[in-house]
């Protein structure tokens, strides 16, 4: 699971539901489609503002388009959790929770900038501009880095290793690769709290949206989501080793 971040525009605090749907484990194509579902219905109801849970925004891909996102605030994650069942719902809410509260606390440690002086509150205001322009900077060489991680930049050795003790395994156990490479995944999932088919899915939207070829994209494997996450290629190591030794005993 990714962390969560929260962001403090002009005193409101909200969460990217690009980080949301990462977090519960859905494409983020079919949150934004729950989401459209619950303003419509706010919005019928005529006695909520929807803009106080959800708030439309877009950003632009690296090939140039722009796509739909949603900020949420606290009450729009509420209401996302509401929905989300089992372990994925209490640790979506444990986190947004707690963020919020962090966040809050930060800021009400913070000072009254209207008791500055002109020239101060300037100067605060000139400092928060720039942040705001490395925080977009950052998300485009998030973007980049997605495609030079999955493409680039893969770990041979490591894969060469992994393929070679699952091999090994599989001809000790008399089965096939296959179906312990399958196992393997599964036994991720479990330890690892995630989703790899939804996590390719998303990683492939992420690669078309920023100017990846259909080879490249089609070339994509469940691989490539467990070498970005460092957690997750650490615990996939671990039970590739558990397989293997385990192997020889039987």
């Amino acid at each position: 699971m990714n962390q969560l971040k929260v962001i403090n525009n002009n005193g409101q605090l909200l969460i990217d539901s690009r980080d949301i749907a990462e977090m519960i484990s859905v494409r983020h194509s079919d949150l934004l489609e729950r989401i459209d579902g619950y303003i419509s219905v706010l919005n019928q109801n005529g006695e909520f503002r929807s803009d106080k849970f959800f708030i439309e925004s877009s950003y632009r891909a690296g090939t140039g388009k722009r796509y739909k996102h949603y900020y949420l605030t606290r009450k729009g994650c509420d209401m996302v959790a509401h929905k989300v069942t089992g372990e994925k719902g209490v640790l979506f809410t444990a986190a947004y929770v707690t963020k919020f509260e962090e966040m809050e606390k930060t800021i009400q440690a913070g000072f009254n900038v209207s008791q500055l002086s002109p020239q101060l509150q300037l100067l605060i205001q000139m400092e928060q501009g720039m942040k705001q322009l490395e925080e977009r900077q950052q998300s485009t060489e998030k973007s980049i880095t997605v495609i030079q991680e999955t493409f680039l930049q893969r770990d041979s050795n490591w894969r060469k290793s992994i393929n070679s003790m699952l091999n090994q395994a599989a001809s000790r156990l008399g089965g096939e690769y296959r179906e312990l490479r399958n196992e393997s995944y599964q036994k991720l999932e479990e330890r690892g709290r995630c989703n790899l088919n939804i996590r390719l899915t998303n990683l492939k939207e992420r690669l078309s949206e920023n100017g990846a070829t259909k080879t490249k994209i089609n070339q994509t494997t469940k691989m490539d989501v467990i070498e970005s996450d460092a957690r997750l290629k650490e615990i996939y190591t671990t039970i590739v080793k558990e397989l293997s030794i385990g192997s020889l005993s039987k």
